[in-house]
């Protein structure tokens, strides 16, 4: 809470004129003097200039000012979250992905959370990496889902995971059994790629002219569900994602996931970000609190059933 010292200040910087802060407070206009002559003598600055028509902040009034607004924001902010501990009331959810998190992962993952908090509604984009980054520098959504191969600029990182490039197939595709998969195997195979220009298919055509190889694919989209539906649907095909993309549905699919002999395929990683220096609201950060928990849960999972195949 304030002093009244801050207080009172803060009533004549926001009126510009002690006789309005007194009226306002209901304290005498000359107590509210005698307080900002202290907490100005205490400083060691002159926090306002004295005019016949009213205070004017000098640029150390002004820097006090700010921060008096930002601490009583917080303070607001405070007892919103504190009010909000008990329950997460009404509202709405911002969010924003790349394509392969749209998929599998975030439909899942949303309806998860709808079922705790009945009250909380969803707005889901998809777009392009940089569409993405665009939209959580401007504030354009609360929460961004996407994968990185570099340190993001301005926004905040959440929670971030390995997300390696890996095969998917069909659990009787030949390569299942196969000890190592390396990129001159899949030579042999139709082969699903994203369109160029995603962060994935950057990797995937670099490790290929790493290992000396050219690939070029039988189908390629800029649609996710459109490569695996060919992939599913196609004898001996094979596509390439990051195990968060199909978290679930590939079990259910009869499908499976395989590492790739080739390190340039592990540079990716998952990230969940929130614009930098933004207060957010009780279901942005119950939202938040859930999704990071079940994520690490199930990444944990699949490292483990890795290790194990």
């Amino acid at each position: 809470m304030l002093s009244n010292e801050l207080r009172y200040f803060f009533a004549v910087a926001t009126t510009g004129s002690l006789s309005t802060a007194s009226e306002q407070l209901y304290v005498a206009g000359s107590a509210i003097s005698r307080q900002i002559h202290k907490l100005e003598t205490r400083l060691g600055v002159t926090l306002f200039e004295r005019h016949s028509r009213g205070m004017v902040l000098t640029d150390a009034g002004q820097i006090l000012a700010n921060h008096v607004r930002k601490n009583m924001r917080d303070m607001e902010f405070a007892m919103a979250e504190i009010q909000g501990l008990k329950a997460v009331r009404k509202a709405l959810v911002r969010i924003a992905c790349t394509e392969g998190m749209a998929f599998d992962l975030l439909p899942g993952v949303l309806a998860r959370f709808r079922q705790q908090h009945p009250a909380v509604s969803f707005d889901l984009q998809v777009g392009t990496a940089m569409q993405v980054a665009e939209w959580i520098r401007r504030n354009d959504c609360d929460v961004a889902f996407q994968f990185s191969l570099a340190p993001e600029r301005d926004v905040e990182i959440i929670a971030t995971w390995p997300a390696p490039v890996l095969l998917l197939l069909a659990d009787e595709h030949p390569l299942v059994t196969q000890p190592g998969v390396a990129m001159e195997d899949l030579h042999h195979y139709p082969l699903v790629l994203p369109e160029a220009g995603t962060t994935l298919r950057q990797l995937f055509d670099l490790s290929c002219r790493m290992a000396g190889t050219f690939l070029e694919p039988a189908f390629s989209s800029n649609n996710f569900a459109a490569l695996y539906g060919f992939t599913r649907h196609t004898p001996e095909a094979l596509t390439v994602c990051s195990h968060f993309s199909v978290l679930w549905r590939a079990k259910q699919d009869g499908m499976t996931l395989k590492t790739i002999n080739n390190s340039s395929l592990s540079q990716r990683t998952l990230q969940i970000q929130v614009p930098g220096s933004k207060h957010r609201p009780a279901a942005v950060n119950t939202f938040l609190d859930l999704t990071a928990r079940e994520l690490d849960k199930e990444h944990k999972q699949w490292m483990a059933e890795l290790t194990l195949a």
